[in-house]
């Protein structure tokens, strides 16, 4: 198992999750963060701290979508270990629906 993040996280970007992983496991594309499932240890701690529930056990049904778009991205966005502060935005699309298809971004945040 391992957690990853899903589209709620998209047009929000919270970083509260970065803050409290042990390993350092986030990468942050323009728009969301993923885990890279390599390198999460599963402990959780991450899970509680998003606010738009964001991030999952890749055990959820529905979720393998999820895991190889955590994967893909892990590997091709830079690193990221602390909290900065959320879009600008986040409040207005916290609850949009779909936002994979309206609004992903496959290109890369700053990083630490």
């Amino acid at each position: 198992m391992t957690y990853v993040v899903n589209e709620k996280c998209i047009k929000c970007k919270f970083t509260d999750c970065v803050e409290v992983c042990p390993v350092d496991c986030f990468y942050e594309g323009d728009n969301m963060l993923v885990i890279h499932p390599d390198e999460c240890i599963d402990c959780g701690v991450c899970e509680p701290e998003c606010p738009v529930d964001a991030i999952k056990p890749d055990t959820e049904p529905g979720l393998e979508r999820w895991l190889e778009v955590n994967r893909d991205y892990a590997d091709k966005w830079p690193n990221i270990t602390s909290k900065k502060p959320a879009l600008a935005e986040a409040d207005q699309y916290r609850d949009e629906k779909d936002k994979f298809d309206k609004y992903f971004s496959s290109e890369p945040g700053a990083g630490d």
